[in-house]
């Protein structure tokens, strides 16, 4: 065979396996960078919502959330939705939050509170709509989607049992604001505002910090795949979203486990490693509706053993986890999204259900109770 007479410059230094072989190095280079970028940053082509151009799939839900909103830009949004509830423009906080994560490109170590002012100012002033304000940008969309799955069931409506010596006198028999003799101990008040609250009660102290994603290794290497918040056993734990008792019961990793799937059926709230004897209020069970706020059981270190009530734990502690589903597929097995919801758990200690020990029972109660139109 004869060679080209102007051989291409590469065949002067390599022979055509050699060239061959590093093709093949390079494109397994490119595969493996291609693949910690997906793995870090989420998907490379978020799913095909609202005008988003996805990658070729028969299937278009979101595949992958990386949820890096903190808790101070959640608190500062979630300021403007409430104070602006009854205005002309009413700035949802979701869509304020999605904004900054399409400006971000979803990381929010960049975050700055001026450029959630600046945006508020002009959707305020009737200047622009949020539609305008995001029309260029691509991603709005896919933030506005994930966004959503996380934090839509905890703004809203809702109706609260106050203490008559907080209320305005508008709601009290009396008239007088703060009560007077005769007005009953609490009162029923409609509000706009916070619904969702932390899992754990109100003046029960824990300690925690970031450790989603560290390692694990009982029954198998793995990562973490929740929050976990140390306290004492014994310490009620709170439903924080109203939703439905979907799972319930022994988890040799979990030990005692609780599972609620919120109403909306995009957020699967996991309580484990519940107390062991007495896990759970002893009116729950599959299928229960619980509302936000609830007491649901208790603060334990069961789990690490294929023998149900065995404390196998050496902290009491909650592992909370956030698993969101936008297609039932994502339910169980490998295409699990779960979060990291340690801001989530920050921005909601601002809102502690708080609890009374019920005589002559191992139970305790919320004190307050909530009406939650989403239940009904």
């Amino acid at each position: 065979m004869k060679l080209p007479k102007k051989p291409f410059p590469f065949q002067k230094l390599f022979s055509s396996s050699a060239v061959i072989t590093a093709e093949v190095i390079l494109l397994c280079v490119l595969s493996v960078s291609l693949f910690i970028h997906s793995v870090r940053s989420g998907p490379l082509w978020p799913p095909s919502v609202s005008g988003i151009t996805a990658a070729p799939s028969d299937d278009s839900y979101i595949k992958w959330v990386d949820f890096d909103v903190t808790s101070e830009a959640m608190e500062q949004a979630f300021r403007y939705d409430v104070a602006t509830c009854q205005s002309d423009v009413h700035l949802n906080w979701v869509e304020l939050l999605a904004y900054l994560g399409a400006k971000y490109g979803g990381d929010f170590s960049h975050y700055r509170q001026s450029d959630l002012d600046a945006a508020a100012d002009r959707l305020k002033s009737g200047e622009i709509t949020i539609e305008e304000l995001t029309r260029d940008m691509n991603y709005y969309p896919y933030y506005l989607e994930a966004y959503g799955a996380v934090l839509n069931g905890m703004v809203g409506t809702f109706e609260s049992e106050i203490p008559t010596s907080q209320a305005p006198g508008a709601l009290l028999p009396s008239g007088v604001d703060g009560g007077s003799e005769g007005d009953p101990e609490t009162v029923w008040a409609s509000q706009y505002g916070l619904k969702a609250f932390s899992p754990i009660a109100k003046y029960f102290p824990y300690t925690d910090y970031d450790d989603f994603g560290v390692s694990r290794s009982y029954g198998y290497r793995r990562q973490h795949l929740g929050h976990d918040m140390m306290g004492q056993t014994g310490t009620p734990i709170i439903a924080v979203e109203s939703g439905v008792v979907e799972n319930i019961g022994w988890n040799q990793y979990g030990g005692w486990r609780l599972g609620i799937r919120s109403f909306d059926q995009k957020r699967y709230y996991y309580y484990a490693h519940l107390r062991k004897d007495y896990p759970y209020q002893s009116i729950l069970k599959e299928g229960s509706v619980v509302q936000a706020g609830d007491v649901i059981g208790y603060m334990g270190r069961t789990g690490y053993s294929a023998t149900e009530n065995t404390n196998n734990i050496e902290q009491p502690h909650l592992h909370f986890g956030i698993q969101l589903i936008f297609d039932e597929s994502q339910k169980e097995g490998n295409n699990e999204i779960w979060i990291d919801c340690y801001e989530i758990v920050k921005f909601l200690s601002q809102n502690r259900s708080e609890t009374r020990k019920v005589e002559g029972t191992k139970e305790w109660e919320r004190i307050y109770g909530m009406r939650d139109p989403a239940v009904s």
